[in-house]
C-alpha cells in the first residue's frame, strides 16, 4: 500500500474526524453588513404641494428620486467590493490548491485544511488564552505518527499543511503547526518558542510549544501528550534543552534561565520548514 493510500485508509477509519475537528462555531467572528446612511425623511423627497402662486418644475421630484437611486446603487457596489476583499488573517486558498489536496489525499484532507482556515479567521479577535486553547485542542485531535512510519525518514519536520493533509505527525509537527497557526491569529513570535525538552518519564527527546504572556512570565506548555495547557512548574516531567522561534535561538542553562546563542536560521530543519512553506504558497508568518 502506498503512503497516500495508507493516509486515505486512516481517514476512512476515522470517518467522524471531520465532525470532531473544530469548525466555525457559535462564537465565530461576525462581519456585519456595512451600514448605510439613514433614509431621508419622507417629506424631503416626496413631491410637495407648491404654495399658491408658485410653479414647480415638472422634473424636480424625479431628479431627487434618481439621485437617491444612484446613491443606493453606489452603496451596494461598495458593499460588494468590501465583501470580496480578503480579510486580515484569511489564507489565500486557491481552488487549484484545494482541488490538488482532494485529488492527492481525499475529501477529508480538504475539509481539515478548510477547518484550519476557519479556525484562524473566526478567532482573530478573542483573548490569547482562548486562542491557545482552541489551537491546542484542534491539532491534538490529529494522530501521532513516527517519522519513519509517516515519511520514511528518521527525522522530518512537516509544515502545517503537510500535517493536515496527511492526518498526523510527531511532536515536532504538532508544535510547529501550533506555532504557525497562532502567529496567523496575531500572537507575536516573541511570546512563543518551540522548545526541545527531555521527557523524563519516557526517557526520550520531545518538543513542545511554550507561551510567555510577558518576557518574565512563567511559560505555559502546549503539548500533544497532555491535553491541558499547564505552567512549566507543573510539568516537572519535562527538562528544557533549547528553544527557538522565528527570531532567535536559546540554550536552557537551568529551569527558568535561558541564554540566547544566535538566530534560529542556524537550525537546518527549521530552514527546511520555512522553505517548504514558501513552496506551498500559503502566506504564514514566522
Amino acid at each position: 500500500m502506498s503512503l497516500v493510500e495508507s493516509r486515505r485508509e486512516r481517514d476512512r477509519q476515522q470517518l467522524d474526524l471531520g465532525t470532531k475537528l473544530p469548525g466555525p462555531g457559535d462564537d465565530c467572528a461576525h462581519h456585519p453588513e456595512p451600514k448605510t446612511s439613514a433614509a431621508m425623511p419622507i417629506q424631503q423627497w416626496m413631491p410637495c404641494h407648491p404654495a399658491r402662486g408658485t410653479l414647480m418644475h415638472p422634473t424636480q421630484h424625479q431628479t431627487t428620486r434618481v439621485t437617491r437611486f444612484t446613491t443606493l446603487l453606489l452603496a451596494l457596489v461598495v458593499c460588494l467590493v468590501c465583501n470580496s476583499m480578503p480579510r486580515a488573517g484569511e489564507f489565500a486558498l486557491s481552488k487549484e490548491l484545494l482541488t490538488d489536496i482532494e485529488q492527492q489525499y481525499g475529501d477529508y484532507a480538504r475539509q481539515r485544511v478548510l477547518f484550519w482556515n476557519d479556525l484562524i479567521v473566526a478567532n482573530l479577535h478573542i483573548d490569547e488564552a482562548d486562542k491557545l486553547k482552541k489551537v491546542n485542542d484542534f491539532f491534538n485531535e490529529l494522530e501521532f505518527i513516527n517519522d519513519i512510519d509517516h515519511w520514511g525518514k528518521e527525522d522530518y519536520w512537516a509544515t502545517p499543511l503537510q500535517m493536515l493533509t496527511s492526518n498526523g505527525g510527531d511532536c515536532e509537527d504538532f508544535s510547529i503547526a501550533k506555532y504557525f497557526t497562532l502567529r496567523e491569529m496575531g500572537v507575536p513570535a516573541e511570546r512563543m518558542r518551540l522548545t526541545y525538552v527531555k521527557a523524563l518519564e519516557l526517557d526520550q527527546a520531545h518538543m513542545v510549544l511554550t507561551y510567555y504572556a510577558s518576557p518574565d512570565a512563567e511559560p505555559l506548555i502546549l503539548d500533544n501528550l497532555v491535553a491541558d495547557i499547564l505552567p512549566s512548574s507543573e510539568r516537572k516531567d519535562l527538562l528544557p534543552v533549547y528553544s527557538f522561534n522565528g527570531n532567535g535561538l536559546w540554550l536552557a542553562k537551568s529551569r527558568g534561565t535561558d541564554q540566547r546563542i544566535g538566530h534560529s536560521s542556524r537550525l537546518s530543519r527549521w530552514k527546511e520548514v520555512i522553505a517548504k512553506i514558501s513552496d506551498e504558497q500559503i502566506p504564514l508568518s514566522y
